[in-house]
């Protein structure tokens, strides 16, 4: 199945085509995420360059996120920060850009390079770098000179396009406690054993990231690598491609000491062991915990 545009927007943000329903329909439905953008290189790359080339982007998004059934968001997980046009920027990080249905976005950097920080996490002042990006609206600043800044803000790109590829089938709901709602297990384990690519999605993962009272219900949809399943058991099991947490809030956003990232192993009785990254440490915790999952084969 090629890939679709189900929402588009312009520089000022105003809908061009498609509808936020669409994309949230879709992305409830499983579809992988990528979001095509387009700028100047010297608005966005060089503002000390003349080259005023227009340039286009696709970024794939692995981990989606759809909060109250409403309210659409991707997470790059994979990104390692370049710097157009030659590679890398200077410091090992990743950049787990977040985009919002609305437009908005934001960016977390948890370093790689074992720099002792500087600062303890925090609001900081906004970066003056931007001050000659006028197409760039930082909203705020968290944890300079810790192991892992981030960011909210907005950048008005000429195009902003989301692009769908929505050919998933769900084959199987059921509880945290392993009580199924829809499909069976018979239908996930044959997939399986046919090689298809399988992805989930689990319930109020976000959860225990919330101020108490005020939880937004998510769901989050990921891929699986490797999987397993016990014959007699019929307990089918699958480890996760990374996972970003993120405080869970309409639209999404990063603040300081609202975010993690690392591993599942889910199984479908409901249970989940989590291995997750504190970021400002980078040391790992091991926990587990039950949830309502979706499994969706291709």
């Amino acid at each position: 199945m090629s890939w679709q545009s189900v929402l588009e927007r312009n520089a000022d943000l105003t809908v061009r085509s498609g509808s936020e329903r669409l994309l949230a329909d879709a992305i409830g439905r499983g579809a992988d995420l990528r979001v095509f953008t387009e700028f100047r290189h010297n608005e966005h790359i060089d503002t000390s360059s003349n080259n005023d080339e227009l340039v286009q982007e696709v970024s794939e998004f692995p981990v989606t996120c759809l909060l109250e059934d409403r309210w659409a968001a991707g997470i790059m997980t994979l990104r390692q920060p370049v710097a157009l046009p030659d590679g890398f920027e200077p410091r090992p990080s990743m950049s787990f850009f977040l985009y919002n249905q609305n437009g908005q976005q934001a960016i977390a950097r948890p370093h790689l390079d074992g720099v002792i920080p500087s600062e303890e996490p925090g609001p900081a002042p906004l970066d003056e770098l931007f001050d000659t990006m006028p197409r760039y609206h930082q909203h705020d600043n968290w944890d300079v000179g810790t192991n892992a800044p981030s960011s909210n803000f907005i950048y008005d790109f000429e195009t902003y396009r989301f692009l769908v590829r929505d050919d998933w089938s769900e084959v199987l709901s059921h509880t945290d406690g392993g009580t199924v709602v829809a499909g069976d297990i018979e239908t996930l384990s044959q997939a399986f054993r046919e090689g298809k690519e399988i992805k989930v999605a689990v319930r109020d993962l976000y959860a225990d990231l919330a101020d108490t009272g005020n939880t937004v219900p998510d769901e989050v949809f990921v891929r699986t690598h490797s999987a397993y399943y016990y014959t007699k058991q019929k307990l089918f099991i699958a480890g996760t491609h990374p996972v970003v947490r993120v405080k869970p809030s309409i639209p999404l956003a990063y603040i300081s000491k609202g975010w993690d990232f690392g591993w599942l192993v889910v199984r479908t009785d409901g249970f989940a062991a989590r291995l997750l990254y504190d970021p400002y440490r980078l040391s790992s915790d091991r926990s587990q915990a039950r949830y309502h999952m979706r499994w969706f084969v291709r």
